[in-house]
């Protein structure tokens, strides 16, 4: 795991919003007018409701993206808002709002961890007194290209449309949705139908005929060199690896594991489907390119 560094567009804006809305759950309608002093956005802010200062803190942070003052120095205000989200109270983290905003900076490519640091003062034993606190820190190195799953989304999206794939497109959508809302299952079973609608979808593009399952269709593209026998993505032989056949078993489990949570399992779906999905749907743009 990498150490979070500021960075601006940081962020989604489901995040930004969740971040205001878990904030606001554990601050005061005052508190909340405090920190915009603070922070230098009163201008910006509709004091009428939690609910109206919600919605235009979010809205600042990300079309205005003041820098603010904090306690770690001059940041984006998203920073500013996520940092203090993720210091919520437990009852808070109990709430729709924490799971949405988890899965926010999930597909971000952010995890909070909880750690210990010294504070002031000594506990019973004489000993530095210590306090938990939770962190934000990267999943994945941000120097290592096509791992930046938002922009993944985007690319795959765009070839999506590009080429008419409604139907994946559709199970795409349902399956960030469902990942967003917190709904791993949900999340689950659309990302499996994406990634076989998808390949089905190029399959036929390429010139498959007839009314054979996804199995078939897979097959052809094997023995059309759209798949690739030389890197393991697809063999004749279903007694050898296969990358194609490997994933989709993968995708299709039979109950949970003990000690991966659903949270971990989703998220590691979603980012293996973007980043398959983007490696195959180029490939298929530039064959049909030529």
């Amino acid at each position: 795991m990498i150490l979070f560094e500021p960075k601006e567009n940081a962020f989604n804006r489901m995040t930004i919003v969740a971040a205001t809305e878990v904030i606001s759950d554990f601050q005061t309608h005052s508190d909340m007018g405090v920190l915009e002093v603070q922070w230098d956005i009163q201008k910006f802010s509709s004091s009428t409701s939690k609910s109206a200062r919600v919605a235009s803190w979010a809205q600042v942070a990300a079309e205005i993206k003041p820098q603010v003052m904090t306690e770690i120095g001059i940041v984006p205000l998203e920073r500013a808002l996520v940092d203090m989200a993720i210091q919520a109270p437990y009852n808070t983290k109990q709430k729709p709002e924490w799971k949405k905003l988890i899965a926010g900076l999930r597909f971000d490519g952010f995890e909070v961890v909880e750690e210990e640091r010294e504070v002031e003062g000594e506990n019973l034993w004489g000993s530095p007194k210590t306090q938990k606190f939770s962190a934000l820190v990267r999943m994945l190195p941000t120097d290592v290209p096509g791992l930046d799953f938002r922009e993944a989304e985007n690319e795959v999206i765009t070839l999506l449309d590009r080429h008419n794939f409604s139907v994946a497109k559709g199970h795409l959508r349902q399956a960030i949705s469902a990942f967003q809302r917190g709904e791993w299952s949900s999340a689950n079973g659309e990302l499996r139908n994406f990634y076989e609608s998808y390949l089905n979808e190029i399959a036929t593009s390429l010139g498959f005929i007839g009314s054979g399952d996804s199995k078939a269709k897979r097959d052809f593209l094997g023995q059309n060199d759209f798949l690739l026998s030389d890197y393991n993505e697809w063999d004749a032989n279903n007694q050898k690896p296969q990358y194609i056949q490997g994933l989709m078993s993968r995708m299709h489990p039979h109950g949970g594991h003990s000690g991966l949570s659903e949270e971990e399992d989703a998220t590691f779906r979603l980012q293996i489907s973007l980043v398959t999905a983007r490696l195959f749907l180029r490939r298929f743009n530039q064959r049909k390119a030529f």
